[in-house]
């Protein structure tokens, strides 16, 4: 209650604050949620593999006549699943991600020309819609540069490291998943769910919210809303079921040999307790395996996730699991937390993962890294890999000492192309170990049965003994 004076008396007014409420979102079937997407439209579409995938929304919208999209996500949905619906129907114009290798159809159709693509770093295309979403016109990174990703951009020297301009991006229409709504559009996610959602939710002009639930407004605890209500447009209230998440619905299988096996151990000794670490797909992965409560050792998820545990021990999926950067369900150790792909490649740039231990094709003699780009096939993949060799405090390379055909994968120059220049601290491979110092290769260990004179016929660098 408050008192007004006025030149003639007092005025008693009471404010009822109970009959204060948020506006209310519409809720749309997902054929009305696709109509509102016009031809020649850029579509931003929320997704980890088929973790947080509005495949609802992405089905309803390959059954309209709407065509010459630019599609812009991670990628585009595995084989008659999410985007690639979209890709399949022509009504594709191009697609902008970070890993379109994932899709054989992807990689068919861009071989083919019927579609234009655009490969960004995972972290620099997060950041990219982070930053059209916040009203910036674009960022500064140092992931990339100095590769063909990086021809056509503009390339500054910022505190004596090479950067990157990666200009920021915005949609027409934002196609996202969530887990639950209210009715006001404040939106919660569920585990690993997050990924590009949570910035995509803020970088377009229309945004549509996919939800399992649609609560009451109130309902939600504000302390777990991710999403405001002043981002959302529209809602689409549709349940999940496992046939939509694809290859992620179900735990992988690891098969290892024991050269893998071994290099897998020996990476293991170079992790201290309390590091932060984020593991490769391929051999890092066995890593995982390894570690016990006791090494306490944190292990990092690029997809939005910081704790990660082993895989369900009861064969659960990712309805029930989040997932990995390799798209696998695993368990939260506990003290875990999810967060969305922006702030994890925020952790990585900024210094906050202590090791990364990656795979690699070739790496040269002054620590130079090309991993992303198989010989024959098309550049249509890149991942996080090149975020991680430019950001994390300390770089492993776990790979076979040679390729199938006994060709070096320790090279004088690499001949690939390359992921990150002079980025390598540590080469462990079924053969020896290698540190690289100040540019320079140094041997430091042989694997067990391994001569000296057969790394040496076995690397194509000249390297000094430190034995």
């Amino acid at each position: 209650m408050f008192y007004i004076k006025t030149n003639v008396r007092y005025i008693n007014i009471t404010f009822h604050l109970r009959s204060l409420s948020m506006k209310t979102v519409p809720v749309l079937s997902a054929q009305e949620a696709a109509s509102k997407v016009n031809t020649g439209d850029t579509i931003l579409c929320g997704g980890f593999g088929m973790t947080g995938t509005p495949v609802s929304l992405l089905h309803a919208l390959a059954e309209t006549k709407t065509n010459s999209l630019t599609y812009v996500g991670n990628n585009v949905g595995e084989p008659d699943l999410g985007g690639d619906r979209l890709l399949q129907n022509g009504q594709l114009k191009k697609m902008i991600g970070s890993y379109f290798t994932s899709n054989p159809n992807a990689v068919k159709y861009a071989q083919e020309g019927k579609v234009e693509y655009q490969l960004l770093p995972q972290g620099s295309l997060s950041e990219a819609i982070r930053a059209g979403g916040m009203g910036i016109g674009g960022f500064y990174t140092p992931a990339a540069a100095g590769t063909l990703i990086a021809q056509g951009y503009e390339t500054k020297n910022l505190h004596g490291v090479d950067h990157v301009f990666v200009p920021s991006i915005r949609g027409n229409v934002a196609f996202i998943r969530a887990w639950k709504a209210d009715t006001a559009g404040n939106l919660t996610y569920r585990m690993t769910e997050q990924n590009f959602n949570t910035a995509m939710a803020t970088a377009a002009d229309i945004v549509i919210a996919e939800v399992e639930e649609v609560l009451p407004v109130g309902e939600l605890d504000p302390n777990i809303i991710h999403t405001q209500a002043n981002f959302v447009d529209f809602l689409v209230e549709a349940r999940l079921n496992e046939q939509f998440l694809g290859s992620s619905a179900s735990v992988g299988s690891k098969r290892a040999g024991e050269n893998r096996i071994r290099i897998a151990k020996r990476a293991l000794k170079e992790l201290k307790k309390g590091d932060i670490v984020n593991l490769g797909i391929g051999i890092p992965t066995l890593i995982a395996d390894l570690i016990t409560p006791d090494d306490g050792i944190i292990l990092h998820t690029e997809n939005g996730m910081l704790g990660v545990g082993p895989e369900p021990a009861d064969g659960s999926g990712a309805m029930t699991n989040p997932v990995n950067a390799g798209k696998i369900p695993v368990t939260p150790i506990p003290g875990a937390s999810y967060f969305d792909s922006a702030t994890s490649f925020g952790m990585i740039r900024g210094g906050h993962i202590d090791v990364a231990v990656m795979g690699a094709l070739e790496v040269d003699s002054e620590g130079t890294l090309a991993n992303w780009a198989v010989p024959g096939k098309p550049l249509l993949g890149v991942g996080g890999a090149m975020d991680l060799a430019s950001g994390a405090r300390k770089l492993i390379i776990t790979m076979n000492h040679t390729n199938k055909d006994g060709s070096p994968k320790i090279v004088k120059s690499c001949t690939l192309p390359i992921t990150a220049k002079y980025v390598v601290d540590i080469i462990i491979t079924d053969l020896g170990v290698f540190e690289i110092n100040n540019k320079s290769l140094e041997l430091i260990e042989l694997m067990q049965g391994v001569t000296l004179d057969e790394i040496s016929a076995k690397t194509g660098a000249v390297f000094h003994n430190k034995l």
